[in-house]
């Protein structure tokens, strides 16, 4: 068994981490790292701490369009493809990096499996959403994170084989969650102590690319008054330098500005705030996975599970709504949503069966 498995952002090392090491005991895999997330603090960090085999090909390709960036990724795919003739391709979630995989290898007659599977937002808006639905309507195997994923893929009628394997992301909470709650240290550069800050993320080209949406943004994160700690994206950063909207951040009593952070250090700071608040689908569930209230800077979400659970409410970028939403005690249950710390080795084995 051979398998070409093709990674760029923050959220795929994670993921890939609860797989690698077992594909590796099981068979031969290649990594792609296509370099969407290209810098050390987005990249290299994650592949360090999370002990990920380091890549064996970097594509280097990362800025531009989403078009333009797609398109570059599957010129480069296409050779590598016919040079290494893996016996599958894997894909994790939603990026460019994931719909160029899955388009590279179809098109060279190659099946794929996509990990995290069925995920919907309904908003064809988002370029993530567009990339999960074409990417799950060419795979040959769909590992499903999720029953509403299921549910989801079932109504579509995919041609792919359907599985339910629960999330590798709660593989690696319950490996590190733990230990990461314990290191309240990395808190005190912020001045925060547990359970008495918010830890704010903001990233989504929706909201950081649009000048007007960037300023609901900001005007959001000004009136929370609560301590929040908000490490910067560096796109984000360059936006709000780009819209002179940094400064009224640095200024803020309450906001304390972080840098990238690597995935042990950001854990620490999600499993001991009060709440998360984040436009990211990733931060979403784990914080739900850390018995984290939620509140989301988006209209919609693919977790809707969290919703529906109370554990995550969306405010899109209501001021209002998210200092509400702030305000509300979580639920006293918090159900076992995504599995039970065991997707990794259901992927390996649905992969196996596959090749």
């Amino acid at each position: 068994m051979r398998v070409l498995t093709v990674i760029g952002n923050r959220p795929q090392f994670i993921k890939a981490s609860a797989v690698s090491s077992r594909l590796r005991a099981d068979g031969e895999e290649i990594t792609v790292h296509t370099g969407q997330h290209y810098d050390a603090e987005l990249s290299q960090v994650f592949f360090d701490e999370l002990q990920l085999p380091p890549p064996e090909r970097l594509l280097g390709i990362g800025g531009g369009t989403n078009t333009s960036q797609t398109a570059r990724m599957l010129a480069a795919l296409e050779p590598l493809l016919a040079e290494v003739a893996p016996s599958v391709v894997l894909v994790y979630g939603d990026t460019n990096s994931t719909l160029a995989g899955a388009l590279a290898a179809v098109q060279a007659g190659i099946p794929v499996a996509h990990v995290e599977a069925g995920m919907r937002s309904f908003d064809r808006a988002m370029p993530e959403e567009v990339n999960r639905v074409v990417t799950d309507h060419l795979s040959r195997l769909l590992l499903c994170p999720s029953a509403a994923a299921v549910e989801n893929l079932r109504r579509e009628s995919v041609a792919g084989e359907v599985e339910l394997v629960g999330d590798v992301m709660v593989d690696v909470a319950k490996l590190l969650q733990p230990a990461a709650r314990a290191r309240t240290e990395v808190l005190a550069p912020y001045d925060v102590a547990p359970g008495a800050y918010l830890l704010a993320t903001a990233h989504r080209a929706g909201n950081v690319d649009d000048p007007a949406r960037l300023r609901e943004l900001v005007a959001l994160l000004l009136a929370l008054e609560t301590p929040t700690v908000l490490p910067l994206h560096p796109r984000t950063r360059a936006r709000l330098v780009e819209a002179d909207l940094l400064g009224a951040l640095e200024q803020a009593a309450h906001v304390r500005l972080a840098p990238p952070l690597g995935y042990l250090d950001f854990t620490a700071l999600l499993c001991n705030a009060r709440a998360v608040v984040t436009d990211s689908g990733g931060v979403q569930k784990e914080a739900y996975l850390a018995g984290v209230p939620c509140v989301t800077m988006r209209p919609s979400t693919e977790w809707v599970e969290t919703v529906e659970a109370g554990w995550n409410v969306l405010v899109d970028l209501d001021a209002d709504a998210a200092r509400a939403a702030l305000a509300i005690t979580p639920p006293a249950a918090r159900p076992e949503l995504y599995g039970d710390g065991r997707a990794g080795e259901r992927v390996v084995a649905a992969v196996r069966a596959l090749a």
